[in-house]
């Protein structure tokens, strides 16, 4: 069953959103915001709402801690040590398939796109997804990209039972293929690419196979919370997703602007580094031809039901989940202001 809003919810997000709208009582509401992992330029978003004031500004005291992976973002909010977080869109899905009672919700969704892909050395035999067939990729247990393989496989036509993934921990999985003990890697990007590189292959040496580009279109960032939280609280909801939407946009817009600021927060940040996760960020993940036309979180319900779909029979889940489940538009700031 899809479950939804209360009437008084519905009334209250109803009600029209300013770029960073205010609560209207005096004392500022707290909320506990989790991010997916360290601070890192792909998540410094969080950081520049915080240190412009934006949450501030309306009238909310947020504190913004790092994460652990996205994968602890849903369990985090479902156990009620956070009230909001961000992190990937698709461990979410996961743990409402498996989970359906617990009432996690994303209320935007910033990434168009997502940064899961397949690398192999440019100078290697592999130059399709096809190719992968017979061959060794590295990859930790838990890694998004190898939990959504038999998903990226179907879409790119793979016989997914003549691949082997060999267990890594997230150290060892770049050395291998460097070391040519492994034909692949699976990971995020905006991570593996530029380790890949740190470790002495450069971009122009590997070969790149986003997800995206062969079939599986899933959304990837997105700014969470649960169903509980939202109905009490729904203007801090709405002024939190105001804020974060309000940086992010700043953020692709001045990159500069939230380097500085990552690195005086964090001020043992490779600036160097984070520029070129920035720029990676922005150019596989975020500014999709959707995005340009129609601006942030212009979520497509039945794309988001493929990606349901797609990562439900990834792990083997009965199909249950329901777009409306997983993602409301209610909570937004006005269509103008989610423009890049």
């Amino acid at each position: 069953m899809v479950l939804g809003f209360t009437r008084r919810t519905a009334l209250l997000a109803a009600g029209g959103a300013l770029a960073v709208p205010r609560l209207a009582n005096a004392q500022a509401a707290r909320v506990r915001l989790t991010l997916d992992w360290a601070f890192q330029s792909p998540n410094a978003f969080a950081l520049v709402a915080r240190e412009k004031g934006y949450f501030r500004a309306a009238g909310l005291d947020v504190t913004v801690d790092r994460g652990q992976g996205s994968g602890g973002v849903p369990v985090a909010l479902a156990g009620g040590s956070y009230d909001m977080g961000y992190a990937d869109l698709n461990p979410a899905i996961r743990f409402m398939a498996e989970n359906p009672d617990r009432g996690i919700v994303a209320v935007a969704i910033l990434h168009d796109r997502s940064p899961l892909c397949a690398i192999v050395r440019a100078d290697g035999p592999i130059r399709t997804p096809r190719d992968l067939e017979g061959r060794r990729l590295a990859a930790p247990d838990f890694d998004a990209g190898r939990q959504l393989f038999p998903a990226f496989a179907k879409a790119a036509g793979i016989d997914a039972s003549k691949v082997t993934f060999v267990s890594v921990t997230p150290a060892l999985r770049e050395p291998m293929l460097v070391r040519r003990e492994a034909d692949g890697v699976t990971g995020f990007v905006t991570t593996s690419a530029l380790a890949l590189k740190g470790i002495g292959l450069a971009l122009n040496q590997q070969r790149i196979m986003m997800y995206y580009d062969h079939g599986l279109n899933l959304y990837g960032g997105a700014i969470l919370t649960t169903r509980r939280f939202l109905e009490s609280n729904p203007n801090a909801v709405r002024g939190v997703t105001a804020a974060l939407t309000k940086a992010f946009i700043e953020t692709v817009r001045n990159g500069q602007e939230m380097l500085d600021i990552l690195k005086r927060v964090e001020p043992l940040t490779d600036v160097a580094l984070e520029r070129e996760r920035h720029e990676m960020n922005v150019e596989r993940v975020i500014m999709s031809d959707n995005v340009r036309a129609n601006g942030i979180s212009a979520v497509d319900t039945a794309r988001l039901q493929t990606g349901i779909r797609a990562v439900e029979e990834a792990y083997n889940l009965t199909p249950r989940l329901q777009a409306p489940q997983i993602y409301t538009p209610d909570f937004l700031p006005a269509a103008a202001d989610r423009r890049i």
